[in-house]
C-alpha cells in the first residue's frame, strides 16, 4: 500500500530507530517496500538497511534528485517521504490508513498529508520549534522534511516531484501540492534531531 522513501548519508543509529517504528506497519501489509537512497555512507547505515530488508540504491548526493530517484523506483500506490532523523509515533498506520480510506470513499486521491512534528528534546526550544513548524507548514503549505510526506503516486508525479536542486526539497513539493490539497495528521513524527 505505502512505499517508504529515505535519503540517508551516514545515518546509521537514526536510519535504525526510523526503520523500527515502521515494523508495526509492514507487519500489517500498510508498508509494502522501504527504499534507502544512500549518498555514500561509510558508517552502518547500508548494513542497517540491509538488516531490515530495504531497497538499497546510490544517490547522487542532492536531495531532491535522491528523493525523485527513489520515488521513481516505488511499486506502491502511495508514497510516504521520511527523514532517518525521524520515528514516527506508535500508530500512526492507522490514522495514515484512515486518511487513505476516506479518500478513496470520496472518489479520490488527490490530497497528501504530512505528520505533525515533535522533538525528542525538552525545554523551550524544543516547543517554540514544534509550534514555528506547524504554522510554517499550516500557511505555506511548506511542511518540513521532519514532518514527513504522505501522497499519492499519482499526485507526486502530477506535481512534477521532488526537484532538483530544491533548497529544501519536500518544502517545495509541499508548495506545489498546495494548501487546498494538504492534511495534516495527528500522528507525530519525532525528531531525534536539536530543533532548529
Amino acid at each position: 500500500m505505502i512505499s517508504v522513501i529515505l535519503s540517508t548519508r551516514d545515518d546509521e543509529l537514526s536510519l535504525a530507530h526510523a526503520l523500527a517504528a515502521l515494523v508495526p506497519a509492514a507487519a500489517d501489509g500498510m508498508v509494502r517496500e522501504v527504499i534507502v537512497v544512500d549518498n555514500g555512507s561509510t558508517d552502518g547505515t547500508i548494513a542497517v538497511a540491509d538488516a531490515a530488508g530495504c531497497r538499497i540504491v546510490s544517490g547522487a548526493g542532492e536531495k531532491g534528485a535522491d528523493l525523485a530517484k527513489g520515488a521513481g523506483l516505488a511499486r506502491s500506490d502511495w508514497l510516504l517521504f521520511l527523514s532517518p532523523d525521524v520515528m514516527l509515533e506508535p500508530g500512526w498506520q492507522r490514522e495514515a490508513r484512515d486518511f487513505i480510506d476516506r479518500l478513496a470513499m470520496a472518489g479520490g486521491a488527490s490530497r497528501a498529508a504530512a505528520f505533525r512534528l515533535a522533538h525528542a528534546g525538552f525545554g523551550w526550544r524544543a516547543r517554540a520549534s514544534e509550534v514555528t513548524a506547524a504554522l510554517r507548514a499550516r500557511l505555506f503549505a511548506a511542511p518540513l522534511p521532519e514532518q514527513g510526506l504522505l501522497v499519492p503516486a499519482s499526485l507526486y508525479r502530477a506535481v512534477g516531484g521532488h526537484r532538483a536542486g530544491a533548497r529544501l526539497a519536500e518544502s517545495d513539493l509541499g508548495r506545489r501540492i498546495g494548501r487546498g490539497r494538504l492534511s495534516f495528521l495527528r500522528a507525530r513524527a519525532i525528531s531525534r534531531g536539536a530543533p532548529a
